[in-house]
């Protein structure tokens, strides 16, 4: 069974765009054969402004295969039912800084997934923050 993601934007805030509504199927690098791995959906609750792992690279049960077609979904929903826009996590890659996370907000992106590209996520305060998260990858 094949793994589609499907993204929609609409703004006022751009004359002249029409929208963006694009669905892809994770696919193995260079083919059209579908992805056939995940970590599974997984939730993390932080109440630190510690950095952590949510995915340690190397701690993986199946080695994903090194620079492939991983991706990463990632998102940032709050605490107790309630999305607080002002509590931000940062996430990062091999402790390169990506982006921030405000209450939310969701991310999709690629991955390398060799073993230093640990997925970190360091929150902006000692607020409590549940995030969500599932890598989709080659099995090596």
């Amino acid at each position: 069974m094949a793994t589609t993601c499907t993204v929609s934007i609409s703004s006022d805030i751009a004359p002249g765009f029409g929208g963006i509504n694009e669905t892809m199927t994770l696919t193995q690098a260079g083919t059209l054969t579908d992805i056939d791995s995940t970590t599974g959906f997984s939730i993390r609750k932080l109440s630190s402004t510690s950095t952590v792992d949510i995915v340690t690279m190397a701690n993986e049960l199946v080695e994903p295969k090194d620079s492939t077609a991983a991706k990463i979904y990632i998102r940032n929903i709050g605490h107790r039912g309630e999305i607080d826009k002002a509590v931000g996590v940062t996430i990062g890659v091999n402790a390169e800084p990506i982006g921030k996370l405000f209450g939310g907000d969701w991310m999709m992106m690629p991955l390398t997934v060799i073993d230093a590209d640990d997925v970190t996520a360091t929150p902006d305060t000692d607020d409590t923050v549940v995030l969500e998260y599932m890598m989709f990858y080659e099995e090596a």
